[in-house]
């Protein structure tokens, strides 16, 4: 009786420990549906999938994803929908392709410096305005989002087709590539070492600063030993990560040309790995941005006002029309940005770039927890959406399942993922 008492004081012990740590049940369970898929892909796959190769390109592809995914989440917050954005790249692909191929090297020549910089802008400006005209129809005429998006995915993707009659563009500009990753898009060993390090010292600072700013004025607090367990948690993570891109070399091929480029011997070829991937830089950078424009500013508290009750946020002087257009403004630039990342990845422009994204957008926004009747939502939630969303395509093409294989299980999968959250949302009532 004792011992039956003892473990069950122990077990209350340990989650009540659990609780100071205030880690978002939501999140916690992604992770683990996220480790439970890797390490099924895995044993299926024997071996193949938990290896530094296939995580390094498994993190390029959702990339692309997850810089569209962030903006979803907003645009979803609001009750609003974009079925547009898989069209909105396909198209701005084309014209930056285009660009860097004809317009550009007709005016400096090839590979110049200042091309991918170009490409970028027009990139999301072009995303930017197709975005704004879209949002203003919605906010300012009235028309409901799942019909101008449902147009939009309709008319980008045909005007995609008329940029050039449907004809593939490339190369791109040797600059511009290195936004899709690849050896040449890759930052190298010690730069990762360096950008994990600095990241693990700038999260620690920034918990403890929030920490010291809710003490200061007088808001509930975790304990510091909670405190740092999460930091202790967050460098795992991250140290991992880099431990992980590191471990990936080089081909041997590539090693070779850098070493004859060099005039070095070639006896032995060394270990160079290759880093993290720019474009995975470039996805969190976004979704650094992001969390802190929905969560750190007034335009994400009126993003979040506005979905949680839309008459009270007019009621408050909320000037809705005017934010819906710019929610949907800043889907747009994400797909220009993500049009970047998809066509340097490829080295080419095509017509058919884009397709069905956004079913694969839409999904990684829900299973990140955002829920479409609006007003609640998290940036990486989304993004981890993302890599669970490329973990099964990924995995399924390693094991040789067909794609309309895999078009059914996404499709069952974000059924899965909204009644999930139905559940969980009727349980916190």
């Amino acid at each position: 009786m004792a011992q039956d008492q003892a473990e069950h004081y122990s077990g209350q012990g340990v989650l009540a420990s659990f609780r100071k740590l205030e880690l978002d049940v939501r999140l916690i369970g992604m992770v683990a549906a996220l480790a439970v898929i890797w390490l099924g892909f895995d044993l299926l796959s024997g071996g193949a999938f938990l290896t530094p190769r296939n995580l390094w390109n498994l993190s390029v592809q959702a990339s692309s994803i997850a810089v569209m995914a962030t903006g979803m989440v907003l645009v979803i917050v609001t009750r609003n929908i974009d079925l547009s954005v898989g069209s909105i790249l396909g198209f701005t692909g084309m014209i930056i392709g285009v660009l860097q191929t004809q317009y550009l090297p007709a005016l400096w020549g090839f590979d110049h410096p200042f091309t991918w910089l170009v490409a970028v802008l027009v990139a999301v400006t072009v995303g930017g305005s197709i975005g704004l005209m879209q949002g203003a129809i919605v906010a300012y005429l009235g028309v409901s989002s799942f019909i101008v998006s449902l147009g939009g995915l309709l008319v980008w993707r045909g005007a995609a087709w008329w940029v050039t009659t449907g004809q593939t563009v490339a190369p791109v500009d040797q600059l511009f590539k290195r936004m899709g990753g690849g050896f040449e898009g890759a930052v190298g060993a010690q730069a990762s070492w360096a950008i994990g390090v600095a990241a693990v010292i700038l999260c620690a600072i920034l918990l403890l600063v929030v920490r010291r700013q809710r003490i200061g004025y007088g808001f509930a607090v975790r304990p510091f030993w909670a405190e740092c367990v999460i930091i202790a948690l967050i460098a795992f993570g991250i140290i991992g990560a880099v431990l992980i891109v590191n471990a990936y070399p080089l081909p041997p091929g590539v090693v070779r040309r850098m070493l004859e480029q060099q005039n070095l011997p070639m006896e032995q070829l060394p270990f160079i790995a290759h880093g993290f991937a720019i474009p995975v830089l470039i996805a969190i950078v976004i979704g650094i941005a992001m969390s802190f424009l929905t969560g750190r500013t007034r335009f994400g508290r009126y993003v979040f006002a506005i979905g949680g009750n839309p008459e009270a946020a007019v009621l408050s002087g909320i000037n809705t029309r005017r934010m819906l257009t710019l929610v949907f403004g800043l889907m747009g630039a994400l797909c220009g940005i993500s049009a970047c990342i998809s066509t340097a990845r490829l080295n080419a422009a095509t017509n058919s770039a884009g397709t069905l994204d956004e079913l694969y957008v839409i999904a990684a926004a829900v299973i990140g927890g955002t829920s479409l009747s609006g007003g609640v939502g998290t940036i990486y939630g989304a993004m981890l959406g993302a890599l669970v969303m490329q973990s099964l395509q990924s995995g399924m093409v390693l094991l040789g399942v067909d794609a309309p294989l895999q078009n059914i299980v996404v499709g069952v999968v974000l059924v899965a993922a909204v009644y999930i959250d139905t559940l969980y949302r009727a349980h916190v009532k």
